[in-house]
């Protein structure tokens, strides 16, 4: 049964198909603006205008959805321009609402890229405010749902704030906007381009407080059934390739939508081994995200989507 393609189809246990993948975009203030980021190659910083070309590109390869990141034409330090009305990302969700209806549109919520020092939240002294943050966020996942995002997804990992977010939801008449809980984010080393795109690299310190120790599994369990009893309607394990198990784990343990994140440094290493000649970057992606598929994720994440659902119309399977 492995002696041909279409005989390995037949008993083929996992597939990956472009409707299991959501493209992450990042949108800047102006016009006409399209920045590559240099740290991952193929991924640009964009206007609203741009990101409508890419958001179209997206939903015309048949994606499942895309996820919007901010950058602001100001930071301070409550990162108040990511809950304005004529915020950046509102701007982009009303553009995208309009133009691509039928995409669906998840939002990040969290203030990392809208503070002037980076961190996730509000700080007392050198410490991010747990509970002084969750009412920011709340405001900013109802700011993102007023501009018509279909989803809300809070990755600050802050304790309490799928509560205070649906508790902030519902009060506004969005009782129907689903949360996606990044619920079991590790403390990774993997995120260093992404903070290149988003331009949230931290000013000082680090995100260990906050964000999970690489070594604990069993906590990532524990944490995305506290969301899920605080109200989240997925939940999600950031990073996915070096966090299978944990990914496995949350899916048998919780029975929920799992969504994994195969993030900016995951992509990036594979993207540059394939420039010097090392990998097949085609075959090296599929492998990978068969095996985040296999792991338990019901969709993934990826910087990837657009070029595997180009490769997939025309092989027609991962």
């Amino acid at each position: 049964m492995r002696r041909t393609g279409p005989l390995r189809g037949m008993v083929r246990e996992t597939t990956v198909a472009p409707s299991d993948l959501i493209l992450p975009l990042f949108v800047v203030p102006g016009s006409g603006v399209r920045r590559p980021v240099t740290s991952m190659p193929g991924v640009d910083q964009t206007s609203v205008d741009e990101l409508l070309r890419d958001a179209g590109d997206a939903h015309q390869l048949g994606l499942g959805a895309i996820i919007l990141f901010g950058i602001p034409p100001y930071k301070d330090l409550e990162g108040t321009s990511g809950y304005r009305d004529d915020g950046v990302v509102q701007k982009a969700v009303r553009a995208l609402k309009r133009e691509v209806p039928d995409l669906p549109v998840i939002t990040d919520v969290c203030l990392c890229e809208y503070t002037s020092h980076g961190h996730c939240g509000v700080l007392r002294g050198d410490t991010v405010d747990n509970d002084a943050t969750l009412p920011l966020l709340a405001r900013m996942a109802v700011s993102h749902a007023a501009a018509g995002a279909d989803l809300v997804a809070p990755s600050d990992m802050m304790d309490g704030r799928v509560a205070a977010i649906r508790a902030g939801l519902d009060a506004e008449g969005f009782d129907e906007t689903p949360i996606i809980a990044y619920s079991a984010k590790y403390a990774s080393a993997f995120y260093g381009p992404f903070r290149d795109a988003a331009e949230s690299t931290p000013s000082f310190g680090d995100r260990r407080s906050y964000q999970m120790d690489p070594a604990n599994g069993r906590e990532g369990i524990r944490e995305a059934k506290l969301d899920i009893a605080e109200g989240a309607d997925i939940v999600m394990v950031k990073p996915a390739h070096a966090y299978l198990d944990v990914i496995a784990s949350v899916k048998g343990e919780t029975g929920y939508p799992v969504y994994a994140y195969h993030v900016s440094g995951e992509y990036a290493m594979l993207v540059a081994a394939a420039e010097r000649g090392w990998i097949d970057l085609s075959r090296a992606m599929n492998e990978v995200l068969l095996g985040i598929r296999r792991a338990g994720a019901d969709m993934i994440l990826t910087y990837y989507a657009r070029e595997f659902a180009r490769a997939y119309r025309v092989e027609g399977t991962a």
